[in-house]
């Protein structure tokens, strides 16, 4: 691969550029950033990329296209963009739902253009060039998007890109992802950024200071609630109906827990504490976190 061209060069952006230039991936990265403060960022960071101020000539010359920026910038981009793009170009993005993106893609890419789509699993509740890191996509899951439109060469391309950045991939579809990610993800951002708003409410209704005691678990809530608030709203919007669903299940067992505590019924509750210890194990073993105390992790 001769050139890549990475289109939103935040946290998730400049760990690609640095893994693709560390692992030698591609001859020449171009970064283009419209955010004039990241761009001074990435410019004393010294980056090993090339920013560019203009789309033009980049696309035109980019063998892979990678979009890193919320899914409400895809449209604007897009329509930069069409007039340049070459037939066999790839292009894939990170964004973390796939139904409704896909459905801007469709509509305003423009014909005979391929659009394989990924999701890679990582990332962090900062934002910014600076917090990059080059191993930060290093054995950690990628889904990539099969649907019937799916180009299967640049599929097979997408997935090998993936895997020599480091990652495990994954194949699925539109819809099984949006619903996977629903309860895995976007269900626990959802609940992390109302509970941290519920405690702003009772500080300020009972007027206690609860924030100096929040060692427990307001603090590990917190470091989810303090993620991209732009990306997290497109991410709600986009996967409305399944995180709706998710609501409905999360707040039906909230009731179940709720009569629990308030009939003190011993074995209903005990069971269900048990069994969703479960969970945690399970996850250790597949190797998805490590079984140590967290506080103060790096």
């Amino acid at each position: 691969m001769k050139n890549v061209l990475i289109i939103g060069c935040g946290l998730l952006g400049s760990s690609l550029v640095r893994r693709i230039s560390k692992k030698k991936i591609a001859k020449k990265i171009f970064i283009y950033e419209k955010s004039k403060s990241n761009t001074i960022k990435i410019k004393k960071l010294r980056l090993p990329g090339t920013i560019v101020k203009s789309l033009k000539d980049s696309v035109s010359n980019s063998d892979l296209i990678i979009f890193c920026t919320p899914t409400s910038e895809y449209k604007k981009i897009i329509l930069k963009i069409n007039s340049s793009i070459l037939p066999n170009t790839l292009i894939t993005d990170i964004g973390s739902s796939k139904i409704e993106s896909s459905k801007i893609i469709k509509k305003t890419l423009k014909k005979g253009i391929h659009w394989t789509r990924s999701h890679p699993i990582t990332g962090s509740e900062v934002s910014g060039p600076e917090h990059g890191k080059d191993n930060m996509f290093q054995n950690k899951w990628c889904v990539i998007i099969k649907d019937k439109e799916t180009n299967p060469t640049h599929l097979k391309l997408i997935n090998s890109f993936w895997k020599k950045v480091g990652s495990k991939t994954v194949i699925m579809n539109s819809e099984k992802h949006d619903k996977i990610f629903s309860i895995t993800s976007h269900l626990p951002h959802l609940i992390a950024y109302n509970l941290v708003k519920s405690a702003q409410d009772f500080e300020k209704i009972l007027k206690f200071n609860l924030i100096k005691y929040s060692a427990g678990g307001l603090r590990d809530f917190s470091r989810i609630a303090a993620s991209n608030e732009i990306m997290w709203r497109d991410i709600f919007f986009d996967n409305k109906v399944n995180i709706s669903k998710a609501i409905d299940l999360f707040i039906k067992n909230l009731k179940a827990f709720k009569k629990d505590i308030n009939k003190k019924n011993n074995k209903s509750i005990l069971k269900k504490l048990s069994q969703t210890k479960k969970v945690r194990t399970k996850i250790v073993k597949l190797k998805q976190d490590v079984d140590k105390p967290d506080f103060g992790r790096d």
